[in-house]
């Protein structure tokens, strides 16, 4: 996911880190960020990669 701090996510949020990890692998790329949307803009704000 792009502009998130994944390491910060997952020290923070692990297990809703695990459960999107798990379904990206298994969805298309596009798919995922489509199904997850407003949250991904969430963990953006909330993880921002600087």
């Amino acid at each position: 996911m792009k502009k998130i701090d994944a390491d910060a996510f997952r020290k923070a949020d692990h297990s809703r880190f695990s459960e999107w990890e798990s379904l990206f692998r298994t969805m298309h790329p596009e798919s995922f960020t489509a199904h997850k949307k407003f949250l991904i803009n969430e963990i953006r704000r909330r993880y921002h990669l600087s």
